[in-house]
């Protein structure tokens, strides 16, 4: 079966309440995934300061201006896989999520428990989930994965530079 034609078929696919479900399923988790990161990771902190940063460490910045657009093209994504493709979204949502834990893993190991290498380890795993996450939702609507682009390509580095911070401290 073609592309086209599994489109075409998951089109037709579930009822409207079944698709609103999906739908809130991606909802629940971007902004479980975005609060929790938010209250885990503390870039303020002495710990954090004195720590010697990679030398491709991004400025502050980037991360206020990154972070809400990757949250927004995973909430686009979901949604619309959600409601256009309703056989499809079940399977994105699960890895979706599989890729939340160990990045949320991650914020709490690093920032709260301030340790180094296995923060690195959940990170790299949930870089390497995110980029599944991608070409899934590249096989549905080829500009669904270009949407997830940036996110991926964000998530490679910031286990680049969480592996960085393990080698470097």
């Amino acid at each position: 079966m073609t592309t086209d034609t599994a489109q075409r078929t998951d089109e037709g696919t579930g009822t409207s309440s079944r698709r609103w479900l999906l739908a809130a399923g991606f909802v629940v988790v971007v902004v479980v995934y975005a609060g929790l990161s938010r209250v885990w990771t503390d870039t303020e902190s002495a710990w954090y300061r004195g720590l010697d940063e990679p030398p491709y460490q991004p400025p502050d910045a980037a991360f206020g201006i990154v972070w809400p657009l990757n949250y927004l093209a995973l909430l686009v994504v979901g949604v619309l896989v959600s409601l256009q493709h309703p056989a499809r979204a079940p399977r994105l949502l699960a890895v979706l999520a599989g890729s939340v834990v160990p990045a949320l893993g991650w914020a709490y190991l690093f920032s709260q428990e301030h340790l180094l290498v296995p923060p690195a380890v959940s990170l790299a795993v949930a870089a390497l989930i995110t980029w599944l996450l991608l070409a899934l939702a590249w096989r549905v609507r080829w500009w669904y994965g270009a949407l997830l682009l940036v996110y991926a390509c964000w998530m490679t580095l910031a286990s680049a530079l969480s592996i960085g911070f393990a080698v470097l401290n």
